[in-house]
């Protein structure tokens, strides 16, 4: 019976980044990566080059067709990644960053510091997600940092809550009470102690989001409180395609790429959470024997 050459190697990667759903998330998400970063390079015409027919449909000219301007929607949508998935990662770090700090120090802290943070969220969770992203991007003025401040104010009671949740777990174990008996801070008992045994559920829950970001970001973009024309963003490309719906590619391929991105990231959020929980590993190893 021959040996499979790649068996070593196969056994230093978990089972659960193996399945076919992980690969695919994986792949899709670092082919849009290569693109947002290689844009320049792989974009065959000036995104904003108004110099082409207008609404040729996608042919051996133009792949992916050409929109009511005359411009390249491959370009643009290249172009695009280079906007909506660097915002979209800026705004999941910044929201976890935020929502995480105020919901470790709500959860050790406790009285009036839980008591306020937690009603903040309240607050937050008390209106639609996307109502009151529109609401915050039209008192700022519509742009697309406006737009990003106005998902990031949205998104961060999620992560304070959930961490929040996790500290309470923690906080009362022996190890993190024998080191505030050994005289640690609650400064470090916090980040030594605590952290890094919350971080994981978080880094699930970010993984999650970044395609709900990427959404509600688009979202806003689409509705016109997000990107200026003409810059190429995938929500104001969508928007853009509905003047003109009978040629469905203008609207079709930047959703499409919108897609892609979306389910990349739920498909490595899902792998991500079965690899850090020790009973889905657990029967993912049995299911695999």
């Amino acid at each position: 019976m021959r040996r499979d050459p790649l068996a070593p190697r196969k056994r230093r990667i978990p089972r659960a980044w193996r399945q076919p759903l992980a690969v695919t998330g994986a792949v899709v998400a670092v082919a849009w990566l290569v693109v947002a970063l290689a844009a320049p390079l792989l974009a065959p015409y000036d995104p904003l080059a108004q110099e082409l027919p207008r609404l040729a449909p996608p042919g051996p000219d133009h792949w992916l067709g050409t929109d009511q301007l005359g411009r390249d929607i491959l370009s643009r949508i290249m172009y695009g990644a280079r906007v909506s998935i660097p915002l979209t990662l800026l705004l999941v770090v910044l929201s976890v960053l935020i929502g995480g700090l105020l919901g470790a120090c709500a959860g050790y802290l406790g009285k009036w510091v839980d008591e306020t943070v937690m009603r903040l969220a309240d607050l937050v969770f008390a209106f639609p997600t996307i109502i009151l992203a529109m609401v915050v991007a039209a008192a700022l003025g519509a742009s697309l940092g406006n737009a990003v401040l106005a998902v990031l104010v949205v998104a961060w009671p999620a992560y304070a809550r959930v961490t929040r949740g996790l500290v309470l777990g923690v906080r009362g174990r022996e190890f993190v009470l024998s080191g505030r008996l050994l005289g640690f801070s609650a400064w470090r008992s916090l980040r030594v102690d605590v952290l890094p045994n919350v971080t994981g559920p978080v880094l699930v829950l970010a993984t999650l989001d970044i395609g709900t970001a990427l959404l509600l970001l688009s979202g806003l973009s689409f509705l016109g409180l997000g990107a200026k024309p003409p810059s190429p963003e995938w929500g104001a490309m969508v928007a853009s395609g509905v003047e003109v719906f009978d040629s469905w590619w203008v609207a079709t391929f930047p959703g499409l790429a919108i897609l892609t991105v979306v389910l990349a990231f739920n498909f490595l959020g899902d792998t991500l959470r079965d690899a850090l929980d020790p009973r889905t590993a657990r029967a993912i190893k049995e299911r695999a024997l």
